[in-house]
């Protein structure tokens, strides 16, 4: 079993720019072997100056969106949904010239939109996610390129909460490039068995993030790590497993998460406790 043990550079700084070399570098010192970067403003982030900097470190990159408000597929308005299409193919943009794979996140559905709705208005909202995530498959397909839907919890969206949910919106979608990750923080939350999630993504699953259920540090929680770890050794799963948490030192991205104090004196030392758990547990 090949992991690559992983970092989002949330954890440090929001937003990111290609011009934070130095975060890379201290990333890579502190022993990590890829990097995920959050694109929240894709005019921020030039990808063919930054492939070489990835390169020289030996960080693995991927990419993933942030679905904040107007970035909506599921948008009644129809300029809204080409929008946030437009938003998902400059990021894909940015995937394909870090040679990162794929573009993961939420992205069937804006952050936040968290209602009660008839049956009818729920099955609309899916349908609109599916021929807009159809569109977003094929355009990823066409540049060599995959989409990694994340489930997120029922605090942040009412459409897809579970790894089988999202399994069901790529059934749906019927597309090769249309896969699925998983983060630990949300499955916490919504699943009633980790593993066996896990277990049922098997060969769609090609991207892990993980966080502990109070975002704090990887291995000081409530997750049940034995049966995470089982589960992908299981199912042969060779990617990245990524550290996801925010800084507390953005207000506006950690008001977002609910984040409202430090778990650590600094973030290198969250990371690095993170990772040495991580080491040990799949040791």
């Amino acid at each position: 079993m090949s992991l690559l043990f992983g970092a989002s550079t949330w954890l440090w700084t929001s937003p990111f720019r290609s011009t934070d070399v130095a975060l890379l570098e201290n990333i890579a010192a502190l022993g990590f072997k890829s990097v995920e970067l959050p694109i929240e403003d894709p005019a921020l982030v030039d990808a063919k100056a930054l492939r070489p900097v990835l390169e020289d470190l030996g960080l693995a990159v991927h990419v993933c969106g942030a679905f904040g408000p107007g970035r909506d597929l599921t948008h009644s308005d129809a300029s809204v949904r080409e929008s946030a299409r437009s938003y998902i193919s400059a990021c894909l943009d940015i995937a394909a010239d870090l040679g990162a794979g794929f573009l993961a996140g939420p992205m069937y559905s804006e952050v936040g939109k968290a209602r009660q709705l008839s049956e009818d208005e729920r099955r609309r909202e899916w349908d609109l996610a599916v021929s807009e995530l159809k569109k977003v498959s094929a355009d990823a397909g066409g540049r060599g390129l995959s989409i990694a839907l994340e489930p997120i919890n029922r605090f942040e969206t009412d459409l897809v909460n579970t790894t089988a949910d999202s399994l069901r919106m790529i059934r749906d979608i019927d597309h090769p490039a249309a896969k699925v990750m998983i983060d630990t923080f949300h499955m916490t939350i919504e699943e009633s068995d980790i593993g066996a999630a896990i277990r049922a993504a098997g060969k769609d699953l090609i991207h892990v993030q993980v966080s502990e259920n109070h975002r704090g540090v990887t291995g000081t929680g409530l997750t049940p790590w034995t049966s995470f770890r089982d589960a992908l050794r299981d199912i042969g799963y060779s990617g990245s497993v990524v550290i996801e948490s925010f800084t507390p030192d953005n207000r506006d991205l950690a008001g977002a998460v609910c984040i409202w104090k430090r778990f650590t004196p600094t973030q290198d030392e969250f990371a690095s406790r993170g990772l040495a758990f991580l080491r040990q547990l799949f040791a």
